[in-house]
């Protein structure tokens, strides 16, 4: 008879203990901080194009994944990488006298870039609700009545929280340092270069976009 009262604890504790874990992995997977997929305009195999007075524009949507995919979709903010090439005879300026428009002709308010970026980052204090796990304990109890606890909350809580925070950041940093180096909004396109960049236009679709050349 105490032999099957203590399986029986042993049965229950296991039950404890795998449900605990599988809503620590569950919380794991679904609320984790997502890495950042690097994007170089300059590689990019462009299958959109269209051309205004000897102005090529090839472009790209679909650029982002994980969270910062999501994050379009919710923000209603589409990044885009865009390859100009001035074949023209005189110098242009994107943002200027070469203006982005849907093929229906409305013009499109391209955003800041430091918008953009902020907009569509992560939330490394969104991680912080990790750390209601901390209080976690695992209790044992024999047949004779006695009980112990071990508090694994102290390292799962701030080592999911910690983890995360870490992962959200170095992700943020890759995202902003590419809107920074392939910031294109003002710049000169001179007659016979090729200029690369990633914008954020507000829009909810993947429309056709165009240049309008003033």
């Amino acid at each position: 008879k105490t032999f099957k009262t203590n399986t029986n604890y042993q049965i229950k504790q296991m039950k404890i203990i795998k449900i605990t874990f599988l809503f620590i992995v569950i919380a794991s997977l679904t609320s984790c901080a997502s890495g950042y997929k690097m994007i170089e305009p300059k590689t990019i195999n462009y299958v959109s194009t269209n051309e205004t007075d000897n102005v090529k524009l090839e472009y790209k949507y679909d650029l982002l994944d994980k969270k910062y995919a999501k994050k379009e979709i919710k923000k209603e903010v589409r990044l885009v990488a865009v390859k100009i090439t001035n074949n023209s005879d005189k110098d242009i300026m994107f943002g200027g006298n070469t203006k982005l428009t849907y093929e229906n002709g409305t013009e499109i308010s391209v955003l800041e870039n430091d918008k953009v970026f902020k907009t569509l980052k992560q939330s490394p204090a969104s991680y912080l609700f990790y750390l209601l796990l901390t209080p976690l304990n695992f209790t044992t109890s024999s047949s004779s009545g006695n009980s112990s606890s071990t508090p694994i909350g102290l390292i799962v809580g701030p080592g999911l929280t910690g983890g995360n925070m870490i992962a959200a950041i170095s992700a943020n940093k890759k995202f902003k340092t590419q809107m920074l180096e392939y910031n294109i909004n003002g710049s000169i396109i001179k007659k016979g270069e090729t200029k690369y960049g990633l914008i954020g236009i507000k829009s909810d679709s993947f429309d056709s976009l165009k240049l309008k050349i003033e």
